[in-house]
């Protein structure tokens, strides 16, 4: 499946002598065939997931296995999971890389990871994880993995954005919608404000889908692994204001951009050349960055 890129058909690199996951084509090749999981995770540790922490916990030992190949840990990374819950990837990850740090916002899954000596565990919402501060005790760059509760998915991709230098690479399981429009071209539907804000720091990959029964309890939607690299040179941007343009062009979509983009470009000053007889998902994320930096 393509990649998403700022107005570019070329690949970015995305660091000095970066190694790169499996392709998103061979790690699906390992779904065929999804082994049942027997007994629900969630029976046999004795914990009932609770609606108000969006838990569903990954019951499906085929699955598991297909995520854990394509984040691809190795001993001596540094990786931070969002939401380990029962532990079904934490095992995994812990196995291949010797350590690994655990964000668990409920209290009764954080005692019970504290047990095991080979996890540093933050007791917290992900929300109010400093991730730059994490790379820094560590001294190297994070690789962050989860199955994000899908409630708060987008405010924890957007919260993990300013601290983008600090990451290597991240794998998340999300709502498989959101992945489209994560990795979404400009033209289609599913093209917005979040494949923009998203797309300009990072190169973008679905790598697997997963089907509703490969969760304890199954949640009522389909769900989908990301990568997510952070982009070698991004563009040198006011995030703030970048943002605020971009909530502006697609604030009311079905118009042309005179009408939203337009009065804001004016109040800002802005003389320059931009076509406004769009409409905002018609522009390539490329040109909203040299909007961007046209302002600045």
């Amino acid at each position: 499946m393509p990649t998403s890129r700022c107005g570019s058909r070329r690949r970015e690199p995305v660091g000095a002598g970066a190694r790169r996951p499996p392709p998103a084509w061979r790690v699906r090749g390992r779904l065929r065939g999804l082994v049942p999981a027997g007994p629900s995770a969630a029976g046999r540790a004795g914990h009932a997931p609770r609606k108000r922490f969006g838990q569903h916990f990954l019951a499906d030992p085929a699955v598991i296995d297909a995520i854990v190949a394509a984040i691809d840990p190795r001993p001596g990374e540094t990786l931070v999971e969002i939401g380990p819950g029962l532990g079904a990837m934490t095992n995994p990850l812990v196995e291949r890389s010797g350590r690994l740090t655990v964000v668990e916002l409920d209290r009764d899954l954080a005692a019970r990871l504290r047990r095991r000596a080979e996890l540093q565990v933050i007791e917290s919402d992900v929300l109010r994880v400093d991730f730059g501060a994490l790379a820094r005790e560590a001294g190297a760059r994070l690789r962050v993995v989860g199955n994000l509760p899908y409630n708060i998915s987008t405010p924890i991709l957007f919260h993990l954005l300013p601290a983008a230098a600090a990451i290597a690479d991240q794998h998340f399981m999300l709502q498989k919608e959101v992945v489209q429009r994560m990795a979404a071209e400009p033209g289609g539907k599913e093209y917005g404000r979040l494949s923009v804000m998203l797309q300009w720091r990072y190169e973008i990959e679905p790598v697997l889908d997963v089907p509703p029964e490969a969760f304890d309890p199954p949640p009522r939607v389909d769900s989908a692994v990301v990568r997510m690299l952070p982009r070698a040179t991004p563009p040198v941007l006011d995030e703030m204001r970048f943002g605020e343009l971009v909530a502006v062009a697609f604030s009311q979509r079905r118009k042309l951009l005179r009408h939203t983009l337009g009065h804001w470009l004016e109040a800002q000053g802005y003389a320059g050349d931009f076509d406004l007889q769009r409409r905002a998902e018609e522009v390539p994320v490329a040109q909203y960055v040299a909007l961007a930096e046209a302002l600045a």
